[in-house]
Parts: structure tokens; sequence; C-alpha cells
């Protein structure tokens, strides 16, 4: 393994996503990308069908709070309880509590209100960026980091990368076709979670570098 190329991916990730978001931050603020947002809208809106809609409220409800908060205290038990790693541990709460604190933070500087083109279900709060984007990056994001460390398999680490990117992506979708966020929530929510996932995995993994290195000199 090539730690210094691999921090410095996690680092030029890292510059890029904080800068795809600034770019999406400056377009919303200017409200220069509102035609954008609603040909996306018209479109995944205009799927619409009973059985979407269910299917649809599934994944965002699957993307809320309370489905978020199992997930990641059962993930921290085990990784606590069976693989006793606890800088893995110190590394997914970090990831997911400061995801959380990074979206909420945003959504009380932008102020930007939630459309109102066709409602299919009720949100609160404001809406750029996304919290549901936003914290199923990182919860995803963060299990395939850890999850592929202990898989050994091609295959194996084939169906972790396809069910996170598919979680992913049918949770930001499912809060657009709901009408509950503009795309460009849902996208600027996937851009700042990157940043600060990739910039997590950085120093930690800089950190494992640290220890093994002074393991080394021992």
């Amino acid at each position: 393994m090539n730690i210094k190329k691999d921090l410095f991916t996690a680092f030029l990730i890292s510059f890029v996503s904080l800068l795809c978001f600034t770019t999406m931050a400056l377009l919303v603020s200017k409200h220069t990308i509102i035609n954008f947002d609603r040909i996306i809208i018209y479109y995944v809106q205009g799927l619409e069908s009973p059985w979407l809609t269910n299917t649809m409220k599934v994944f965002s409800f699957i993307g809320g709070t309370i489905p978020v908060v199992v997930i990641s205290l059962l993930s921290i038990i085990i990784l606590f309880k069976v693989f006793k790693h606890r800088s893995e541990l110190v590394l997914f709460i970090a990831v997911i509590l400061g995801a959380y604190i990074l979206f909420e933070t945003l959504k009380q500087l932008f102020h930007r209100a939630r459309p109102d083109l066709h409602r299919l279900a009720e949100a609160s709060n404001y809406s750029f960026p996304s919290g549901h984007a936003t914290m199923a990056f990182a919860l995803y994001g963060v299990l395939t980091f850890l999850l592929w460390r202990h898989i050994s398999t091609h295959l194996g680490r084939t169906v972790l990368i396809i069910f996170s990117i598919f979680m992913i992506g049918l949770i930001g979708i499912s809060r657009i076709y709901l009408g509950v966020h503009y795309p460009s929530d849902i996208i600027a929510g996937y851009f700042i979670s990157a940043f600060w996932l990739t910039s997590a995995i950085g120093f930690y993994q800089r950190y494992k570098e640290r220890k093994y290195q002074q393991k080394q000199a021992k």
C-alpha cells in the first residue's frame, strides 16, 4: 500500500469536493441555477406513479434521522464489540457527527426555502444542502471504507460499492421525487459530505501511518 499516494488522493478529492460545493453554493446564492433545478424536477416527477411514490417514500424514510441513528448505533456496537477497532470507531463517529454539524450549520447560513412545485411529502427546516444526501453519503461512504478493509474478495467489494452507490443515489433522488428538495440541494449535500469524509479518511490514514512507523522504530 502506497500511503503517500493514498493521502494525496484523499486530500485531492477533499479539495475538489469543497471547490464544487463552493461553486454550487454561489450559483444558489445568485439564483442562477433555478432552470437547472426545474428541468430535473419536472423530469423526475414526470415519472410519478403510485408504486414509485411508495418506493421513494421508503428510501426517503431510510435516509431520515431515526434509521440513520439506528444504523450508526449498530455500526458503533459492531466496530467496538466485534472488530475491537477503536480507531475505526473514532473515525466513524467523527464522520457522522461532523457531517450532521456541517449540513445543519450550512442550512442556517443559506436559509434556502424548499421547492413548492409539487409536494408528495412534507418537510420542515431549510433546503440547502440536503441533510438526507449529506448523511447518506457520509454514512454509506464511511461504512464502505471500513468494510472494504475487512473484505478480501473482488466480488464482495464490488457488491459493497454497488450497494452503497445504490443507497446514496436513491435516497437523494427520493427527495427530489417527493418535491422536498431541489437537485442542487442534493448535489451540494453529496459534495460537502465528500469533502468531510475524504478529509477525515486522510487524517485517519495519516494517524495509522504514524502508529505503524512508531511500532517499526521500536
